[in-house]
């Protein structure tokens, strides 16, 4: 194991690496505890892995504790970060990886404990998740918002961990961008309703390319089975219906939540364009 940080230039420097053992029982503990959500929440870290998430995430300022990379994957690549730089084998990568075929680097990032003003919905688009569940729905949906230009999805508390692997995994980066914030949804919405729009989805709602949409406010996606729940639907204010086509005819009962917010948020930038 070799850990190097460059003091004059964020960069990693190869011919410092010039042995590799096996990666310490104390940081692989750390690493494969972090698939948990009560270890993450005491150490307030999370891991990534993946040359592009790694990389989106450092280029973002993510803050970044600890890379750990195989000497090939060095190698062959430019990686920014003043973090220490802990080179492996394959085999030690493995042992460490939440991936079934890891991808030569994962990192140790610092959650993201940023507050924010929720009236910023009066003033752009956001969106807000009752209860998605999935992890790669989740991860998913933040890179679509990322795709969009969504800066700020509000969670309820019963949604996934944003930084559960398979999460951050599905993300492929984009939770350096976008910011998720965990909340009292129904209250949430309830405090915004007067002064801007709260778009959800629903199969007796109005067609959404027919109505009138506006280009900031929130729109609410539902759980995978439920939608969105009793308490938050009664907070909608504008309900919105993803048409099949042609009308009428037998379909499919409902789409999946990431696929639906992904046509819903192209719809409301078609029209902002």
């Amino acid at each position: 194991m070799q850990i190097y940080e460059n003091p004059r230039r964020n960069k990693v420097d190869l011919q410092h690496f010039n042995r590799i053992t096996m990666l310490s029982k104390q940081l692989l503990k750390l690493i494969r505890s972090l698939e948990h959500k009560k270890y993450r929440k005491e150490s307030g870290l999370f891991v990534a892995e993946g040359g592009k998430t790694v990389c989106d995430l450092i280029a973002a300022g993510v803050p970044c504790e600890k890379i750990v990379a195989t000497k090939e994957w060095l190698a062959s690549h430019t990686l920014e970060t003043k973090a220490a730089v802990i080179e492996v084998t394959a085999d030690e990568l493995g042992r460490a990886s939440f991936l079934r075929a890891p991808q030569g680097i994962l990192g140790l990032f610092k959650q993201c404990d940023e507050v924010v003003d929720p009236t910023i919905a009066t003033r752009e688009l956001c969106l807000a998740l009752d209860d998605v569940q999935d992890p790669g729905n989740l991860g998913t949906i933040v890179r679509i918002a990322d795709w969009f230009g969504i800066e700020h999805i509000f969670c309820s508390l019963g949604t996934a961990d944003i930084y559960n692997p398979k999460t951050i995994q599905a993300t492929m980066g984009a939770i350096g961008r976008v910011k998720v914030h965990y909340t009292n949804l129904p209250q949430l919405l309830a405090s915004l309703k007067e002064q801007t729009a709260i778009y959800g989805t629903f199969l007796d709602g109005e067609n959404m390319y027919e109505k009138e949409i506006k280009n900031c406010g929130i729109i609410v996606m539902g759980n995978e089975g439920n939608g969105i729940g009793a308490e938050c639907a009664k907070e909608i204010t504008e309900r919105l219906f993803i048409p099949n086509y042609p009308i009428g005819r037998a379909t499919s009962e409902s789409l999946n939540v990431s696929m639906a917010t992904a046509i819903i948020c192209a719809e409301f930038r078609r029209r902002a364009m």
